[in-house]
């Protein structure tokens, strides 16, 4: 498992959040200048991460963003899935109907989600404010 440039941005730009006072605003713009993310990128993370509950929105004067929860309750997992959407190994544990010439022989498909979940759980093990250390 990879992730992607995405995830990878994301969890780098709440790493540096992290790091910050728990009341502070963050803003897509200092957190690209501090993370060398561009801007662009962090704007379109920022609102991605807010959609699924890890950062607040503030707007007008002295507005922007802060962490949803202290960095001790965001895991590693939480941040991956909210930009790549559940933890899978194959497409057959999405829980969609995905067609595979294998699927009628398959003897590891019924076990995958066992594997994806210990998988989630391992990254779920990773706290935000471990990796802010």
């Amino acid at each position: 498992m990879r992730l992607t440039h995405l995830a990878d941005y994301a969890v780098v730009m709440m790493t540096a959040a992290a790091r910050r006072d728990a009341s502070a605003r963050l803003s897509a713009t200092d957190l690209a200048q501090e993370t060398g993310v561009p801007l662009p990128t962090a704007q379109k993370l920022m609102q991605q991460l807010a959609a699924h509950g890890l950062l607040i929105g503030q707007r007008g004067a002295g507005g922007g963003y802060a962490l949803a929860r202290p960095v001790g309750e965001i895991s590693l997992a939480d941040i991956v899935e909210a930009i790549e959407g559940p933890i899978v190994l194959t497409q057959c544990a999405d829980g969609a109907n995905h067609e595979c010439a294998l699927d009628t022989h398959c003897r590891v498909k019924p076990h995958m989600g066992i594997v994806g979940n210990a998988v989630r759980g391992a990254l779920g093990a990773v706290s935000l404010q471990e990796l802010a250390r």
